[in-house]
């Protein structure tokens, strides 16, 4: 299987199944001589890990290891080589999947691709893989707040419940204040709400999450086709469950008149308002860059659903597996890990360029 890497010069690759001995990855290219703050990647796996009573009840201690790449604290300039063990698991809930195949799944596609696969929780399509996004991401993370680059992501939408588009203004250090990591205290309780109901039903939800960075100089991106739009878009469509990124005004400025979505210079070159999303042909501009990524209801139901096994037999069961009733707040660390992994790695070609 390849499609496991992403990145040019900052380039991360990850490994392992959902119910395999371990998930982790490896970094290379990260410079030499960075501090790592072992304690921000506990805190980003524990943002990761199940915050609400919506969430799946598989709680896995998530203690990385790191065995290459570091000594006494700091970054060799070699690959940088960790795992995260998988303890927390219940094969014999899928044992029903040995032959079978779930609707909205990659159980179908892994087996005619490849002929075998790991049926236990997914296995490699499983969203226990974005662990070591995380772990990744929170050193791509580091890296980046080092040049004064800073990345939040929050819930904006589950189900119909939304929060206003506009970010201006609002205190990301509320994000996790509440489990749905969402700055407003006021349509969280709303969505909470909506998760209720939802879970009553033995049905899950989708949503929004929207992801702001802050201090990111001009010049990141690389025209036509390393634009730092597209590079964001395939990295957030590659977290399990992603459905659909945009980024400014989005699929909003498609109603939009040429006069209401320019964004005007000011005497300093600075624009006036930021309807680009802080990205201009495909090169960063210095404003807040803001995308948005959906996540479709998860596909595993609580209630009976139909499956099909090998032979095209249809029946009727009710899965075993503990799964989210919404994803989507859980998705937000794996949302700013990603978007670490893009930036650090286009930093570091434009680092090169000014060399």
């Amino acid at each position: 299987m390849s499609g496991n890497t992403i990145g040019k010069i900052f380039r991360f690759t990850s490994f392992g199944e959902s119910h395999g001995k371990c998930i982790g990855g490896v970094i290379d290219g990260c410079p030499s001589g960075m501090v790592i703050d072992i304690g921000r990647i506990k805190h980003e796996l524990s943002r990761r890990k199940p915050q609400s009573k919506f969430s799946t009840t598989r709680v896995e201690g998530d203690e990385v290891n790191i065995i290459s790449g570091m000594f006494e604290g700091k970054t060799l300039g070699t690959p940088i080589a960790f795992y995260v063990e998988n303890t927390e698991h219940r094969s014999e809930d899928y044992d029903v999947l040995k032959d079978a195949f779930r609707p909205s799944h990659a159980d179908y596609t892994y087996q005619a691709k490849y002929g075998i696969r790991d049926h236990r929780g997914g296995g490699r399509a499983s969203a226990r893989e974005t662990v070591a996004r995380v772990v990744a991401g929170s050193i791509a993370k580091q890296l980046l707040e080092q040049r004064g680059i800073t990345i939040a992501a929050y819930t904006s939408q589950i189900g119909s419940v939304c929060i206003d588009r506009k970010w201006e203004g609002s205190d990301f250090s509320k994000i996790d204040s509440n489990p749905l990591c969402c700055p407003d205290e006021n349509k969280a309780k709303e969505m909470q709400a909506l998760l209720q109901t939802v879970a009553s039903n033995g049905d899950t939800v989708g949503g929004i999450v929207t992801c702001v960075v802050k201090g990111c100089p001009i010049g990141l991106g690389e025209p036509i086709f390393d634009k730092l739009q597209a590079d964001l878009a395939k990295a957030m469509l590659s977290i399990p469950s992603a459905k659909g990124f945009d980024y400014g005004d989005g699929f909003e400025a498609a109603s939009m008149f040429g006069s209401d979505s320019l964004d005007l210079f000011d005497v300093n070159f600075a624009t006036r308002t930021n309807h680009s999303g802080g990205i201009q042909g495909g090169i960063s501009n210095g404003e807040d860059i803001v995308f948005r990524v959906a996540f479709k209801p998860i596909a595993s139901l609580v209630k009976p659903i139909a499956i099909v096994d090998k032979k095209g037999n249809e029946k009727i069961v009710q899965l075993g597996g503990r799964h989210d009733c919404c994803q989507v707040p859980r998705a937000v660390p794996v949302v700013e890990a990603m978007a670490a992994l893009v930036l650090a790695d286009m930093l570091l070609w434009y680092d090169a360029y000014r060399k």
